[in-house]
């Protein structure tokens, strides 16, 4: 085998990205800390209060996820009393709310993550904050 046949996998843009996506993961997460919220969790906070009450299968459309990554994404957030689920009108379908407490969390987070957003912002140039901004809204 050739050593150098795979050299060209080092510009992986599949690895890239998901490097990349990793980077401003815990980006966010460091600077939502104080918040007691993991960037995860308050992008779904921040989904329903704009949506307000949403199927499991929406959320998980709109975020981009598997229902059943959702699904631990929600666990730590109904422990807390910040999402509630019910059943909808169709039994098999579980509808996703947010709660007061949910609301507060959130709120209280927003300014720390509107620090983030504005850092990471800044550190990246803007075709690329732009291109991932749009990335994210046609999935």
């Amino acid at each position: 085998m050739n050593q150098t046949e795979f050299l060209e996998c080092d510009d992986c843009l599949c690895f890239a990205a998901r490097r990349a996506a990793r980077a401003i993961t815990q980006f966010y997460d460091r600077q939502l800390r104080e918040s007691g919220l993991r960037s995860t969790q308050f992008t779904l906070l921040a989904f329903l209060l704009n949506a307000g009450t949403s199927s499991v299968n929406q959320a998980a459309e709109y975020l981009g996820m598997e229902r059943t990554t959702l699904s631990r994404n929600l666990e730590p957030l109904l422990s807390a009393g910040y999402v509630r689920v019910d059943s909808g009108e169709d039994r098999r379908v579980k509808m996703i709310a947010i709660t007061t407490k949910g609301r507060a969390a959130a709120r209280a987070a927003l300014p720390l993550w509107r620090q983030a957003q504005q850092a990471m912002t800044a550190r990246l140039p803007p075709a690329a904050a732009q291109t991932l901004s749009l990335a994210s809204r046609v999935g």
